[in-house]
């Protein structure tokens, strides 16, 4: 048997099209109670070539889900007043519902005074400190989309994950500890752990769900893997390149051959967690635009 057919693979490239389908679907009946679609804003300071193509992407995918989408571009010699004074504009705006501030942001800006001008409302990424606070505390707001992304990816592979052992591999305020805090109000006994942690394989090995978000290219081996877990790998890491090759390949943070073998799903990179983050980006952004109209939450999002 070949090590892709041992494990289930997550498709991640799969299951974020038929959500934005659904998302696509929902739009009309959003207009038609509101008059308007709802829009999405994405702020852009400099020209870093990685960020651009992102928000490029994010603005593609905004349209073809039926909604509205709003670029904005600031140099990178643009001051703290400058980028904070654009978000507030963006905030007092009616036809935004969802504001994305693209990071990192040039050195001299302080990227934490910047998220936090964001209207917790409008804040799609989730990662203003009421959003987080919300978050921590259990109560209905903004969810950092990659995080959320994975859990909607757990919950279709496994159902219900109430009871589960969950060790989340990685502490940034962008994955490990949001997707901690998902993976608790799922009722999974959690366990976060990085790369300090004494013990580390001895810890994943209890684990019936491993989510790895370490930022260190297949750290996380096959043996270290509880047979039947569901392993989902948010790392992306590019290797040097081999002899012969103008690219390294990409790899995750999980040793996909060995864990493939082991796990009982998993998902790869790239097609795994990926394509979930901009559909989770939509779905935040037409969760926002409801609660902003007054309305009830679309339902199946």
């Amino acid at each position: 048997m070949s090590v892709a057919t041992e494990a289930r693979i997550i498709d991640g490239k799969a299951f974020a099209a038929g959500l934005r389908a659904r998302i696509a679907g929902a739009v009309p009946a959003f207009e038609a109670a509101t008059g308007r679609v709802p829009g999405l804003a994405v702020v852009l300071v400099g020209d870093d070539p990685a960020s651009a193509v992102y928000v490029g992407s994010k603005g593609k995918a905004t349209v073809a889900a039926g909604m509205a989408s709003f670029e904005h571009r600031l140099p990178a010699t643009a001051n703290q007043e400058e980028v904070e004074a654009l978000l507030a504009s963006l905030n007092d705006d009616p036809a935004v519902d969802g504001i994305l501030l693209q990071l990192p942001l040039p050195a001299h800006l302080d990227e934490q005074r910047a998220v936090a001008t964001i209207d917790p409302e409008k804040d799609v990424d989730g990662l203003t400190p009421v959003s987080a606070g919300r978050l921590a505390l259990g109560i209905p707001g903004m969810v950092p989309c990659t995080p959320y992304g994975c859990l909607l990816l757990l919950q279709d592979v496994l159902g219900d994950l109430g009871g589960k052992d969950a060790v989340v591999i990685g502490r940034s305020i962008l994955v490990g500890k949001p997707m901690a805090a998902l993976l608790l109000g799922a009722n999974c006994t959690v366990t976060m752990a990085h790369s300090r942690t004494r013990d580390l394989p001895d810890l994943v090995r209890r684990a019936d769900i491993v989510v790895a978000a370490v930022g260190r290219p297949e750290m996380v081996e096959g043996d270290w893997i509880k047979p039947g877990a569901a392993v989902i790998d948010v790392g992306i890491n590019r290797l040097p390149p081999e002899a012969g090759a103008t690219k390294g390949r990409l790899v995750g943070d999980v040793d996909y051959a060995s864990a493939a073998g082991v796990a009982g799903a998993i998902t790869p990179v790239p097609g795994g967690v990926g394509p979930m983050t901009i559909a989770c980006l939509l779905r935040n952004t037409l969760v926002a635009a409801h609660r902003r109209a007054g309305l009830a939450d679309p339902e199946g999002f």
